[in-house]
């Protein structure tokens, strides 16, 4: 025997409405106001990404495979403006900066 489901197959929710596009991580993406710019913002389930190692400009830590984080750009930055943040660090970012200062051509991994 199967355990039983907590979860709605799908379609409505019990209230009639649609669940909301995005989800918690995966999904959708907005622009928000940062140092003057318009910035991209898209969270990242990280499942994608496995094997790969990003570096987080607001902690300087890195964020592990496979772990979920957001990717912001500037709105008319290319694909190099990437930058990959933990949640929290982009939500913190006005309160905190990197301690670690690297010169202008040390990687960014």
């Amino acid at each position: 025997m199967s355990p039983r489901r907590n979860r709605p197959r799908g379609g409505d929710g019990p209230t009639g409405n649609a669940p909301e596009a995005g989800g918690r991580y995966g999904g959708g993406g907005a622009t928000e106001s940062w140092q003057d710019e318009e910035w991209s913002v898209r969270p990242v389930s990280g499942a994608s990404a496995m094997g790969k190692r990003y570096r987080c400009p607001g902690c300087d830590q890195e964020i592990p495979s496979g772990v979920p984080h957001l990717v912001a750009w500037p709105e008319y930055g290319g694909i190099d403006d990437r930058r990959h943040w933990h949640k929290a660090c982009w939500k913190a970012k006005d309160r905190r900066t990197t301690r670690v200062q690297r010169s202008r051509n040390a990687p960014r991994h």
